[in-house]
């Protein structure tokens, strides 16, 4: 850690305590703005085809999603994951598709596959490259946003491959310059009229205009705010961040904020052949006195990546605003899919960020590996809403060498856990019994119930169970056989009523459906089944209504 020009008690007092935060660095509402009403359907071509995709193979995988009867059980979007694109961006400096395999264009594609009634979705990263080493969207999220949105794309996955994090160091500020957008002169704001907050603290130097600059604003930890900013008529300024110069060899950042908006800063690293340096951002104030803070938001690696997924959130959502504007059609939303793995826990910003995120690794069609991404899932199921979902990645029904107990008990999961449902298989050439799984109505409407909670796990041993809460006062209950041998399990419904998370009412009589075998009754003292190794039954007591509708 560096003291960066703080006062030497001021950074003694960093090693030993670990103050408040001084600022909010996180967004006020969910990102969602209500269009997502359900877990999204579709197919990503990553599980089976990996780097080898090609137009025809994706325009071949939506004729086979319509004509299979898919599209019409909700699956309704094609994605485009790695390898779509070229390692070349074009003359302008945009993305376009592989020159050879996507040689039409990804905007031709898009519109020959929404003439099937279904939407297009793609791929980049939260870094310099994606994870197959092409050009990705960190420090292009505007542009790449924009060229999405002209495409027509309607869903968006954003991996973390070759992410460079944010620097939890601030600039040094000795002042701040304040210049309507397009004049030449401005009026200077020296930091001996802002107020310091936390650590930060006016440091004298001589060589500086203000003979003063403010350091410890690191890690957020410490503020300077300007409550006097003001502006004649409001609009768009130019703020510059006027800095002392360090011969400091490590990049540095400011977060700017004015009223609702914040604007980020960033500081390479310096050469200290002069004292001062110039930092420029465009902001828009209001008419009249405006306050303007400043502090450098990164106090830990989730600071990072939350801000750099929420700044390519704000990107699509100001790219499809705009497409629409242009074009005079209706605005386009893009779903946003955060691919994070977990890393960061992602389950506890994810909502303000994002439609959803990844909370685990890569999943491939192994059981023990599909078991762990559901144990971890399983207890995050508080963090999922409607609009906002936990993501276990892509499901692998019909891939490597599951057993049909152990397809039927993936996907039944993944829905109780209210996940996107997003196949990985080929569907040109899936089995009858794959697409029997895949598009089981009861599930589906299970995973996308209007209520939008995930299950909660309430039993763990040999035999899960999970209860989810469903719309119109009914639950879904899985008994989930984790052995390799079958068994009898059974769980009373006292205990589900107990437990309180499913919402059912005691003396209240419920019908009883079993999705597999398709029986109803009127439920007794308990649920019971006979199960197979590695097999589920989910049973749905009273009667939900499906957010899909």
């Amino acid at each position: 850690m560096k003291r960066n020009s703080m006062c030497p008690i001021c950074f003694l007092r960093t090693v030993f305590t670990r103050p408040s935060k001084v600022g909010d660095v996180y967004p006020k509402t969910k990102y969602d703005d209500g269009k997502v009403v359900a877990p999204p359907m579709g197919w990503s071509s990553w599980n089976t085809f990996k780097n080898n995709i090609d137009e025809d193979l994706i325009y071949e995988t939506a004729v086979a999603m319509k004509e299979k009867g898919l599209l019409a059980a909700g699956y309704d979007r094609i994605n485009m994951d790695d390898c779509w694109h070229s390692s070349l961006r074009n003359e302008n400096g945009d993305l376009q598709g592989d020159l050879t395999r996507f040689r039409s264009g990804i905007g031709e594609l898009v519109s020959k596959i929404n003439a099937l009634g279904i939407k297009v979705g793609i791929y980049s990263s939260n870094g310099t490259l994606t994870c197959e080493d092409l050009p990705a969207s960190l420090g292009n999220e505007y542009r790449d946003a924009y060229t999405f949105a002209k495409w027509g794309i309607e869903f968006f996955k954003y991996d973390f491959c070759h992410n460079v994090p944010l620097p939890s160091y601030a600039p040094l500020v000795y002042g701040i310059e304040v210049t309507e957008r397009g004049k030449k002169e401005g009026t200077f704001y020296p930091c001996t009229d802002a107020k310091t907050e936390g650590l930060a603290k006016l440091m004298p130097c001589g060589k500086l205009p203000t003979g003063y600059f403010v350091s410890g604003m690191d890690r957020c930890r410490g503020a300077m705010e300007f409550d006097n900013v003001y502006s004649e008529e409001g609009g768009e300024y130019v703020l510059t961040l006027c800095c002392k110069k360090t011969n400091s060899q490590y990049e540095k950042l400011a977060m700017i904020t004015i009223g609702d908006d914040d604007y980020l800063c960033n500081i390479p690293p310096q050469k200290f052949w002069n004292v001062t340096s110039r930092f420029q951002t465009v902001v828009k104030l209001k008419k009249g006195v405006n306050r303007v803070r400043i502090f450098n938001p990164v106090a830990t690696r989730a600071d990072s990546a939350m801000l750099q997924y929420l700044k390519m959130g704000r990107a699509l959502k100001a790219a499809t605003a705009r497409v629409a504007a242009e074009s005079g059609k209706v605005e386009k939303p893009i779903l946003y899919s955060i691919c994070e793995w977990g890393k960061n826990q992602p389950w506890k910003w994810g909502a303000l960020a994002g439609n959803m995120w990844r909370t685990t690794p890569d999943i491939i069609p192994r059981w023990f590996w599909i078991k762990m991404i559901y144990d971890k899932t399983v207890g995050l199921y508080k963090y999922a809403s409607q609009g906002a979902y936990n993501d276990p990645d892509m499901l692998e029904v019909g891939n490597g060498k599951l057993t049909a107990e152990q397809n039927r008990s993936h996907f039944a999961l993944w829905c109780m856990m209210a996940a996107p449902l997003i196949l990985g298989n080929d569907l040109r050439t899936m089995s009858d019994e794959v697409l029997g799984i895949v598009t089981n109505e009861d599930l589906i409407s299970i995973d996308g119930d209007a209520l939008g909670k995930a299950a909660k796990r309430i039993r763990r041993g040999r035999t899960d169970v999970l209860v989810r809460p469903l719309s119109g006062g009914g639950a879904a209950i899985c008994l989930f056989n984790r052995t390799g041998r079958q068994r009898k399990a059974e769980i009373s419904l006292k205990a589900v009523i107990d437990d309180g998370y499913a919402g059912l009412e005691n003396g209240k009589k419920y019908v009883c459906k079993e999705v597999y075998s398709g029986k109803t009754y009127e439920v007794g003292d308990s649920l019971c089944a006979l199960l197979a190794g590695d097999g589920c039954e989910v049973f749905v007591l009273g009667k939900n209504r499906k957010a899909r509708d």
